[in-house]
């Protein structure tokens, strides 16, 4: 298995425990949740089950019923409401032949896409709080893995829920789509030849979602391969970027409104912002697609670094969504091949990079050697009209330093001449000006090429090369 390793020391320490576990995995949809189950437990359970999408309550138990029948319930009992489904459930795990892990003995329970189970009016939760309460949580030797790629209901009604799940949970894990390096990883392990470069674009275009990388074919080209998968009308990928919100939300309009303002500015929008651009009124309802597109994954909630407490900006983070908002929705071209080194493409490039360094923050703070330093990462913008500035990412260190980064994309190194020194320089000093900040500033130039160094150059502190984010 790729990656993921933190993860599966995780499962081996839920599997080894003295008591009963119950474990929350959630994470984007098509990131991996099911595979990484599935294969750490070698596709054995002592009960499983899965949610079917866009299912009504009757046919989702009729499908949870098939399973409890698979796995030695009987076909005769009655399975009408959940609350019978989980009391069959209850009697299958307390049969002395139940499977049990060979190393620990323990029962290993796991239901997949837990909220399509959850339909209007089921009793689903009150069924499975029950479940957990009266019966599974007394067994010691019972883990309990319940699992969703709509990150916002697992969040909503499992880990913050006041109701009977309040503090419940006894272990979770949030997964992450992979990191460059994992990506490079699962390109070698297939033998699908790709450099730096070409992994660094997939990236960009696909983000790490396994799911997706799975799909590339090892005999074209990597703009083969994104011609073919999603501007191709028979393409594997070609209405995914629609189908995953619908899919995610019940009404996905805000959500897919909000994505393509977002897409529109780089260094991310306020809340005023989206409200006068989408035309959505103020209120809990725009509170709660921004909150459930940050839960998912799609977006960040970015900190003014001058109004910590107030001064938010949304950002999109999803490389993927970028791409299809960017260049699927309108399908100018019907090709990817004809895109490639317009004036869309480059300037989609400059951002889509800032997005995988969004994605790669711990590794820019590995790469800084600053891992072990307590750091907080913001956004800030100039207050002036005229003169003023802009900076998307800094990093604000305990040790009395601040990283102002600059990242600019070039497959070649960036060079930085006389009128772009000055800029920086302008970026600097308005930033310590407006902020009244005491700490040292150090410039970082994040260059997907490198840098050059020349008389200019001297103005930074720390450079990042593409190749150090793998």
């Amino acid at each position: 298995m790729i990656g993921r390793k933190k993860e599966t020391v995780y499962l081996t320490r839920c599997l080894e425990s003295d008591q009963a576990e119950f474990l929350v995995l959630y994470g984007r949809r098509r990131v991996g949740k099911t595979y990484l189950i599935k294969e750490y437990f070698n596709n054995r359970f002592s009960f499983y089950a899965t949610g079917v999408a866009s299912t009504k309550t009757h046919e989702q138990l009729a499908y949870f019923r098939d399973s409890l029948v698979e796995y030695g319930g009987s076909s005769d009992r009655s399975c009408s409401s959940w609350r019978e489904a989980f009391s069959i459930l209850k009697d299958i795990l307390s049969d002395k032949m139940i499977y049990r892990d060979p190393a620990t003995g323990k029962r290993v329970v796991f239901l997949d896409e837990l909220p399509w189970m959850d339909t209007p009016r089921s009793d689903f939760k009150s069924a499975l709080d029950h479940f957990w309460n009266s019966f599974a949580s007394a067994q010691k030797d019972l883990l309990l893995i319940v699992c969703g790629s709509a990150t916002s209901w697992i969040i909503r009604n499992i880990l913050a829920d006041h109701g009977g799940f309040y503090n419940r949970v006894t272990k979770q894990i949030h997964l992450q789509p992979f990191t460059l390096s994992e990506c490079e990883e699962y390109y070698r392990s297939r033998s699908i030849s790709l450099g730096r470069e070409d992994i660094l674009e997939s990236y960009m275009v696909f983000g790490g979602i396994p799911f997706y990388l799975s799909m590339y074919d090892r005999r074209l080209s990597l703009a083969q391969n994104i011609d073919a998968l999603l501007f191709d009308q028979s393409g594997q990928l070609y209405y995914e970027y629609d189908r995953l919100f619908q899919s995610l939300f019940r009404n996905a309009k805000k959500h897919l409104a909000l994505m393509k303002s977002l897409s529109k500015k780089c260094s991310g929008m306020t809340r005023v912002d989206l409200i006068a651009d989408t035309g959505i009124a103020d209120g809990d309802l725009l509170t709660r697609a921004l909150e459930e597109l940050e839960q998912s994954g799609f977006i960040r909630k970015y900190r003014n670094y001058v109004k910590k407490k107030s001064g938010f900006y949304y950002q999109i983070i999803d490389p993927f969504s970028l791409f299809c908002i960017r260049f699927l929705n309108d399908r100018k071209f019907n090709s990817w091949l004809k895109y490639i080194r317009t004036p869309s493409y480059n300037t989609w490039r400059g951002y889509a990079f800032e997005l995988v360094c969004m994605c790669h923050i711990d590794k820019i703070k590995s790469v800084l050697g600053i891992s072990g330093v307590e750091s907080m990462v913001y956004a800030w913008r100039s207050k002036a009209k005229k003169g003023g500035a802009q900076i998307d990412l800094l990093i604000d260190r305990e040790d009395h330093v601040i990283n102002l980064c600059e990242i600019k994309y070039s497959e070649t190194p960036f060079s930085i001449d006389a009128d772009y020194r000055k800029n920086l320089e302008n970026k600097l000093h308005v930033f310590a000006d407006e902020t009244g900040t005491k700490k040292a500033l150090h410039l970082t130039m994040i260059c997907a090429g490198g840098l050059e160094h020349n008389q200019h150059s001297e103005i930074v502190q720390n450079e990042i090369c593409g190749e150090e984010l793998f």
